[in-house]
């Protein structure tokens, strides 16, 4: 009998255990952190895709998205710039550019390299209504480089270094300015269907571990949005000329859960909420899990040379809602590769419905063969 009441004690504690997950009461509670921008996809690939990169074929734009991809990159080397019209639903000055480039050292390794620039265009401030006031224009920037290498012919890692400046309000305050990090690797294996040939791609990326931010001298800290990006990806071959690509990318914000209304972790170190943001939901695994967002992809690819993409979104009502189709389109030439992507918001209420993104891409070994040097 004795083993019966452990069993039926134990048997009730799980069903209690269970109805306070599945019946706790869900609350709005997004996780914030500082420097927005760098949450934003600046390439019109990734983001046709769903803004999907940790697994992805590797291209120019691999920095941001993993940067241990260029280790697999054939081209020796190349460059790209990218536009994103931001917020235009709401203004027309909103703005994120962005310049990456890699460079092959060898079979093995490779450098790599970005500059982003985040403008929130021109703001009016004043003291009272009737004030004419005077105009700023606050921005933040980002600038990094990465070392990526082959660790054996299907598996290699990254390391990026990344200063970031925030001004917000454009010389009136300090401008804030941060240091991070990212750890990233790459796994790529052939697989066969029939006699085509194609392959299957698994990738993470650790990024924004660094540094807090402060804006007024160091009297308050503000977290960097480290984020943890898991992703798989699987390209099947039609046949010589068509391909298809399958993506699927899930990221955890490595930030605290906001506690309250006015705690949001500032006592506890960078690292220390690296670790504890699995764990720190005030309404435990169910909101963790809430926390989760995830996208899925596709490519359709004929010669290498035009392409077609989609994609979907998913963020929690709770931490964010932010839900939304993507397309995308490009077409590649020896030389260089041109790029845009579209999104449609699944919500009415989404600024970023509509957003609009454009992306040129040029490859030093097509430029050579076309000038003949």
């Amino acid at each position: 009998m004795s083993y019966m009441k452990k069993f039926l004690s134990v048997f009730a504690a799980g069903i209690l255990l269970f109805s306070s997950w599945a019946f706790a009461e869900d609350t709005y509670n997004p996780i914030s952190s500082s420097v927005y921008s760098l949450g934003i996809s600046p390439d019109a690939v990734a983001s046709g895709m769903g803004d999907i990169g940790a697994a992805t074929n590797p291209d120019v734009y691999s920095q941001y998205w993993n940067p241990s991809k260029y280790a697999f990159i054939e081209s020796e080397a190349g460059f790209a710039l990218s536009y994103t019209p931001w917020l235009s639903q709401l203004a027309s000055d909103i703005d994120l550019a962005a310049l990456t480039g890699y460079y092959k050292l060898d079979d093995k390794q490779s450098l790599s390299g970005s500059l982003r620039y985040f403008s929130l265009g021109e703001v009016i401030l004043r003291q009272m209504l009737d004030d004419p006031g005077y105009s700023i224009q606050p921005y933040e920037m980002e600038i990094d480089m990465a070392y990526s290498r082959l660790l054996s012919e299907s598996f290699s890692m990254g390391v990026s270094l990344r200063y970031i400046v925030s001004d917000l309000m454009s010389g009136d305050d300090p401008a804030g300015d941060a240091f991070a990090a990212d750890i990233a690797g790459y796994y790529n294996t052939p697989v066969y269907f029939g006699r085509e040939r194609g392959s299957l791609a698994l990738g993470f990326d650790i990024s924004n571990i660094g540094t807090k931010i402060s804006y007024d001298g160091g009297n308050s800290h503000y977290f960097l949005p480290a984020n943890l990006r898991i992703g798989a990806s699987l390209n099947y071959p039609l046949d010589d000329y068509n391909k298809l690509s399958f993506s699927a990318d899930i990221n955890k914000l490595l930030v605290p859960t906001p506690q309250d209304s006015t705690d949001y972790g500032e006592d506890i170190s960078s690292i220390e909420a690296i670790f504890s943001s699995f764990t720190d939901a005030p309404n435990g695994l169910r909101e963790e899990l809430q926390e989760i967002y995830w996208s899925l992809g596709t490519e359709y690819a004929y010669n290498d040379q035009f392409f077609v993409r989609g994609g979907y979104y998913f963020e929690h009502e709770y931490k964010g809602n932010r839900k939304y189709f993507t397309f995308g389109a490009g077409f590649k030439m020896s030389m260089f590769r041109l790029d845009a992507s579209y999104l449609v918001s699944q919500s009415q209420s989404n600024p970023l419905d509509k957003t609009l993104r454009f992306s040129l891409a040029f490859d030093i070994d097509g430029i050579r063969m076309l000038t003949g040097h």
